[in-house]
């Protein structure tokens, strides 16, 4: 559960697939997590099967076995975004080459988190349509490839 999942750094909340094979990894490390959740509703919606990893610690994650850290964040599934509220210092390695983030790029806004999450338009809509666009990008990517 979440207890055993957030002394290893990071845990599966909830996942639309059963098979064990997401359209899309949506990633936070914190006060994030809601966004992500809201995002998760939208994109069930839409048919997509998204799944949310809560990462509170990316140092204890990065101390668990490589096994474990592939069964949060498998990596043949390359459409990811993740969010966090600061700076992207550190969330390439876990994004890769499609993924993509959602945060704040300059450093220091200080404001109540209303209204700094509508400035930067920090909404479950936003994350929802930035998961969309990074799996339609990767399906074309791969239809390509494939010749298709």
């Amino acid at each position: 559960g979440a207890v055993a999942g957030t002394q290893n750094g990071a845990y599966i909340l909830k996942c639309a697939a059963p098979d064990g094979n997401p359209d899309v990894l949506l990633i936070a490390s914190g006060s994030e997590v809601p966004l992500i959740v809201s995002a998760y509703d939208i994109l069930v919606a839409k048919g997509l099967k998204p799944r949310i990893v809560s990462m509170p610690s990316l140092n204890l994650f990065e101390r668990q076995s490589q096994e474990y850290r592939d069964s949060i964040l498998p990596p043949h599934i390359r459409a990811r975004v993740g969010v966090e509220f600061a700076g992207d210092f550190g969330w390439g390695k876990y994004l890769g080459l499609d993924g993509e983030f959602i945060g704040m790029k300059s450093f220091g806004e200080s404001a109540p988190l209303k209204m700094l999450m509508e400035k930067f338009n920090f909404t479950p809509e936003r994350v929802a349509d930035v998961a969309v666009k990074v799996v339609t990008k990767l399906h074309a990517t791969n239809a390509q490839r494939n010749g298709r």
